[in-house]
């Protein structure tokens, strides 16, 4: 029964390993609540989950955006200030 356990807890480790290994500590502290929030079907594959958080980019937190180094949805649509335009 000690070796069914330790082999249980064993496979465990190798299994969970993979996953925690993908990204960077800053990635996953950034991204880690969208993930769930977004891509919760993705989850643990982490190529798949940064696809998915890469075309939901206008949800995700900024921290998230950044991380994966996206342009927050804000800065690409507003137009630049120049003031008001002048009639020719």
């Amino acid at each position: 029964m000690r070796i069914f356990i330790g082999l249980s807890a064993l496979l465990a480790i190798t299994v969970a390993a993979p996953a925690l290994a993908e990204g960077t500590a800053s990635q996953r502290a950034a991204c880690e609540d969208d993930a769930y929030r977004f891509c919760q079907a993705q989850v643990p594959d982490a190529v798949a989950i940064e696809k998915c958080l890469r075309a939901s980019a206008a949800s995700i937190s900024p921290a998230c955006r950044t991380e994966l180094g996206l342009a927050s949805p804000a800065s690409e649509t507003t137009p630049p200030s120049g003031g008001k335009k002048r009639k020719h």
